[in-house]
Formats: C-alpha cells, structure tokens, sequence
C-alpha cells in the first residue's frame, strides 16, 4: 500500500481505528502528515488518537511491570533481571515512538501550523510526549525531557492564553496536562493546583460564551481538571496520586 493517495490513507486510518490496529494507523496518518501540508482538525485528531493509543499501550505496561517489579523485590528477586529487561525493551518502544512524533512535530507539523488553535494543539502535543518519555528516563535524558516538556508547554499556554477562549478545549486540555506534568514530573504540587484551578475558574466565569459544538469537550475536560484538584488538594499533606491526564 506504498502508492496510496492522501484521501485513501485517511480511509485506511479510520478502518485501522474500528480494528484497533493502532500502529497500522500511525503509519498512515504519518504519511499524510509528512506530505508538507497542512492538516485539516480531522486529519489532526487521527493522527493523535493513532499515537496516543500506540504509546498509551505501552505507558500502561511499562507502569504494570513497575509495579510487578516491586512485588518481586520484595519476594526475594529471583527474576529481577528478566523483569529488568522485559522493562528495557517496553522502554525502547517507548522513546521509538516518542522520537517519532516529536521529530515529526519539530520538522513539519509545527512549522507549518498557520492557526493559533493548530500551533497550540501541536505545542501540547511535544509537551505531552516530552513528559511521557520523563516517566521511564533517567539520568540526562530524563532532563533534557523535563526540560522538552516545560518548553512546549510554555510555548502553548503563551499562545493559548492570547489566542483561544478560556473555554476552549484545546486551552482547557493544555492546562490539564500542563498541571499534571507539574504534580507528576517536576513534583510541584502546589503550582500544579495553582495552574488547574486559575484554568478552571477561567473557564467558568466564560461558561456562557461556550461555544455549543464544544460544549461536550470542553465541560469533559474541566470536570477532570477539577477531579484533579480535589485529589492533590486532599493529598498535598499525604502520599499523592496520579492524576487524570488527556
């Protein structure tokens, strides 16, 4: 399927999608990202939703073997070094996918964003897989990550904030996973909730300007910011939790 044109790989991604054929239609939507042009908000969703579920699927298995890791610890070890390996390797598809798409957003996606909604989207989009790769990394790369994700992130909420409405759910999404890689990452609890709570309240005092085809989007995600909220806020003088991210 290498002569594909533009319209019949975003068919195929679509019946990749219904199939769960997850890494069948990151290869499609990737090749149409790579044509050099502009991607319509459909094409853009497909191509987040292939990758997200790609490295999503790994994200899950990497934390299941952690925590399988720790239980054999305290076992005795016996299998550490399987374990340890079978990590490493979850680890390698990991950083492959993750390089891949922020290769893709550096050269191509972000440069040729013309909408502020399209920049900011794809703005979130390297924070997102910057701070993915800070789950697992160690040592510099787990800086250089760190340092990868704050950047994007900035970089969104500063066009975001002059850009796009307070309810709008591309801002709104940006602030949840801003406010998680804060709690999660650079362990700053307090100005992950500083960071949530000044979106959410945004976005209430504009409740009636929101739009009605983003109604369901937009109210989704600032109950999750505000579910987030209630779990850190409980928890800043205990042990924390994960947070809900997008």
């Amino acid at each position: 399927m290498s002569n594909l044109s533009r319209d019949e790989l975003i068919y195929m991604s679509k019946i990749a999608e219904q199939t769960e054929r997850f890494e069948d239609m990151l290869d499609y939507m990737k090749r149409v990202a790579q044509s050099g042009q502009e991607l319509s908000i459909e094409e853009r969703n497909l191509l987040s939703v292939a990758y997200k579920n790609t490295v999503g699927s790994r994200r899950t298995a990497w934390r299941a073997l952690s925590s399988i890791q720790q239980k054999e610890e305290q076992k005795g070890g016996q299998h550490k070094s399987l374990l340890t390996d079978y990590q490493a390797r979850i680890e390698k598809e990991l950083s492959q996918y993750c390089n891949d798409i922020l290769d893709l957003l550096d050269k191509t996606l972000v440069p040729i964003a013309t909408a502020s909604e399209s920049k900011v989207f794809y703005l979130k989009m390297k924070g997102d897989y910057w701070r993915y790769i800070a789950e697992y990394a160690q040592g510099d790369l787990l800086k250089r990550a760190t340092e990868g994700a704050a950047d994007a992130y900035q970089a969104a909420s500063d066009i975001a904030n002059k850009e796009l409405k307070t309810t709008h759910p591309i801002r709104l999404g940006l602030a949840l996973n801003y406010s998680v890689f804060y709690y999660e990452v650079l362990n700053e609890p307090t100005k992950a909730c500083n960071l949530a709570k000044q979106a959410f309240d945004d976005a209430i005092a504009d409740i009636e300007s929101l739009d009605e085809d983003q109604y369901k989007d937009s109210t989704t995600i600032m109950q999750l910011i505000r579910d987030n909220l209630t779990l850190w806020t409980s928890e800043i003088e205990g042990e924390g939790e994960e947070g809900d991210d997008q």
